[in-house]
């Protein structure tokens, strides 16, 4: 619980200090495309490269797609998530918006 509660304290401030420095510098990931703003981060996982990502001081992951549900690991949690669903991970929030040939567009939120 306290664990929880620390991580979002934490995704909050990294949150406020990267739109306080003008840019979003706490989303990054290669062959993904990330927008973090306050509220947490849209990330746009292509379904082939790499599908890591370490936003809100945490690590999210595609692992796979079957059908219209995406598996992911969020802050070392597997969840599995149907498109206009939502799933907790370690106090996270993560629901899947998308899910294309080419990519699977997700949002986590703290």
């Amino acid at each position: 619980m306290l664990t929880s509660a620390l991580r979002r304290a934490t995704a909050t401030l990294l949150a406020l200090l990267a739109l306080t420095l003008g840019g979003i510098t706490a989303c990054s990931g290669q062959d993904s495309q990330t927008d973090c703003g306050l509220s947490g981060c849209t990330v746009t996982f292509q379904r082939t490269g790499s599908t890591e990502v370490s936003i809100l001081g945490i690590k999210a992951k595609l692992i796979g797609v079957e059908g219209s549900n995406a598996t992911l690991e969020v802050a070392g949690q597997t969840v599995t998530v149907p498109v206009g669903g939502e799933a907790a991970a370690d106090g996270f929030t993560v629901g899947v918006q998308e899910v294309t040939d080419t990519a699977v567009v997700v949002r986590i939120t703290p």
